[in-house]
Parts: structure tokens; sequence; C-alpha cells
């Protein structure tokens, strides 16, 4: 009966979050096979580890945590060229590929982002984590997270209209 809960459980969590994963393996991984991969990867993890969850409410983070310790395990292992990422390949909520002058301008300004503010900005956007969750899977306090999410949007307000950022200053 064990076994059953346990597979159960384990089918609950991929159902639900194997979406958001992908997003975020996607965003690391900067190419669409290699995150199908991580995030296979990711899910015999949990499977395997699935016993160690202590708190269901903190799944989410528990699921991101594995993706990202295994995209390091896989990062050193494989290292591939560097390349600019193309925000493109990251499907936004409601921008339904839009190529409006608005969504290359946000695009734009997510790229240059350092990675300590677009990380948990993409977690919070991409992948639904609320700032508890995002301090847990990026091993930051909540008021850190929070500072940065801050930041983040004030980088983007900044560069997104800077000419209303003058005038109320």
């Amino acid at each position: 009966m064990q076994e059953k809960r346990k597979q159960l459980e384990y089918e609950r969590l991929v159902l639900v979050y194997s979406d958001q994963l992908f997003r975020y393996a996607l965003w690391l991984c900067r190419d669409k096979n290699m995150a199908e991969d991580l995030v296979q990867e990711t899910c015999l993890r949990a499977w395997k580890s699935l016993d160690k969850l202590k708190d269901v409410s903190s799944s989410k983070a528990w699921l991101i945590t594995i993706l990202r310790n295994e995209h390091a395990r896989q990062y050193a292992r494989y290292r591939p060229d560097m390349v600019d990422f193309d925000l493109d390949l990251v499907s936004f909520r409601d921008t339904n590929n839009d190529t409006s002058a608005d969504a290359f301008a946000l695009k734009q300004a997510l790229n240059e982002l350092a990675n300590e503010y677009k990380e948990p900005l993409l977690l919070q956007v991409i992948g639904g984590l609320s700032c508890e969750e995002i301090a847990t899977v990026c091993n930051i306090t909540k008021s850190a997270t929070m500072t940065r999410l801050f930041r983040a949007k004030q980088k983007l307000r900044e560069v997104l209209r800077p000419e209303e950022d003058q005038v109320s200053r």
C-alpha cells in the first residue's frame, strides 16, 4: 500500500509541475532537447527520493531544487559553447509569440539583467513560485528574495520607461 501511495503522489507531482519544470529547464539549458532530458532526470531523482519530501506544500520548490542540482551536475560534465540566450524560446504568459516592439524590448531588458535578479524574477513569472519557494530554490533568505525581485522590476522599469523615471525624480 505504501508503494501505491508513493506512486500516486509521484504522478500527481509530475502532472502538476512538469510544464513549469520544463519552462525553467529550458531557461537554464537554452536547448529544448537538453531541457527535456533534464526534466526527465529530475523526475527520476524525485521518484528515488520521494520519501525525503517532508512537506507536500513545498513540492514545487523541492522539485526545482532537484532540477537546479541536476543541471549543475550535467553542466559540470558537459560544457556547451556559450551563446546568447534567446528569450523567444520561453513562452511567457499571455504573449502568444507577440512580435511587437514592447515584447522585443521586454526580452532585451530581461537579457540585460544580472542573473542574481533574472533568476528570481523568472522563477516567479515563469515558474509561479512564491517568495518563500524562490528563497528555498536560490538558497537565500526571503528578504533577499524580495529585494532581488524589487530590484529586478525596478531595473526593468528603468530600461522600459526611462522618460517616466526622469519625470518622477
